[in-house]
């Protein structure tokens, strides 16, 4: 049995205290896009940059999750309907489906619970489900376009369920590392394969797992010091999943993030504070493995982070 730090720091010890049993093949390809309604994706394509969703009409679900940034912003805290910052730097929308949980702190169990709060959250979209459908309603491309994609043509669930199938084919396909993970072994080099080596060898791999390359487990952010103390200006969304649960064993508690197109979603962390690959790395070693990563092993790392960014509609995000 490893002493309870170092169990905690791999990753080998869930947060609440139970042992992970040790997983086979931790990293896994993509999955195929799933089927979907074409009517349906367009629509949720749609309302994905459609700005009346918002309840001033100056934003639109596009407006932080940049598909040309890879689905994420490239500011460390994105601007909500009323122009001031979000509280969290707002995660990457490619690759959300495969998630088992959305938002930081894992407050939406599905895409569609995501959509719903974000629409009502004052400091994001701050609008009602009640006007938002009304507006959508009242345009009669939209109402022709929810007629034939639903029986029951325009609702909020319906609405959510749109936006969620979009989301759902934001894949992003073809990384090198996926090619790796099929069988191509040539596909990367020698440095980016030693980076692969080190990465599961120093233990980032026990959270870092899955076929999101993370997305599906809770962790602490700061298991071998204390980020915040160090950061300081603390603030309430630096309690992470504890503002859902109330639970004291939450505090500081985050969904450990996915890193595929990790080297194109700067900047960095719930806090967005880190603008650097680099210096994300460094910072991972610090506080959640207790250790100073040497100036090769932080190289080789990245190197092998940089071969995790796919593509989308063709195109290298």
């Amino acid at each position: 049995m490893l002493p309870l730090a170092l169990l905690v720091a791999a990753g080998l010890l869930l947060t609440n205290g139970s042992e992970a049993a040790p997983l086979e093949g931790p990293l896994q390809p993509l999955p195929k896009p799933p089927v979907i309604d074409d009517r349906r994706v367009e629509l949720g394509r749609l309302l994905f940059n459609d700005p009346r969703m918002s309840a001033n009409g100056s934003i639109s679900c596009a407006s932080c999750h940049k598909l040309d940034h890879a689905g994420a912003d490239d500011k460390s805290l994105s601007l909500g309907v009323d122009g001031k910052p979000v509280e969290v730097n707002t995660p990457s929308v490619f690759n959300a489906s495969l998630n088992f949980r959305q938002f930081w702190d894992g407050r939406a169990e599905t895409l569609e619970d995501q959509a719903h709060t974000v629409v009502q959250s004052p400091t994001e979209m701050g609008g009602n489900w009640s006007t938002v459908v009304q507006r959508i309603a009242a345009d009669p491309s939209y109402r022709k376009a929810f007629t034939d994609a639903y029986p029951d043509a325009v609702t909020q669930k319906n609405i959510q369920g749109a936006l969620a199938d979009y989301e759902r084919t934001l894949l992003s396909t073809k990384s090198r590392f996926d090619q790796y993970l099929a069988g191509d072994t040539d596909i990367l080099t020698t440095e980016e394969k030693y980076g692969y080596e080190r990465f599961q060898n120093y233990g980032c791999i026990a959270c870092h797992q899955g076929v999101n390359i993370g997305g599906n487990m809770f962790q602490k952010f700061g298991v071998l010091g204390d980020y915040f103390a160090a950061r300081g200006n603390p603030t309430k969304a630096d309690l992470g999943r504890f503002n859902v649960t109330g639970e004291e064993e939450d505090r500081n508690v985050f969904k450990v993030p996915s890193l595929r197109n990790v080297a194109v979603t700067a900047p960095y962390f719930h806090d967005g504070s880190e603008q650097t690959l680099e210096g994300a790395v460094a910072v991972m070693f610090k506080y959640q493995l207790g250790r100073i990563p040497s100036e090769e092993d932080t190289s080789l790392i990245v190197k092998f982070l940089k071969t995790l960014t796919g593509e989308w509609e063709g195109k290298p995000l």
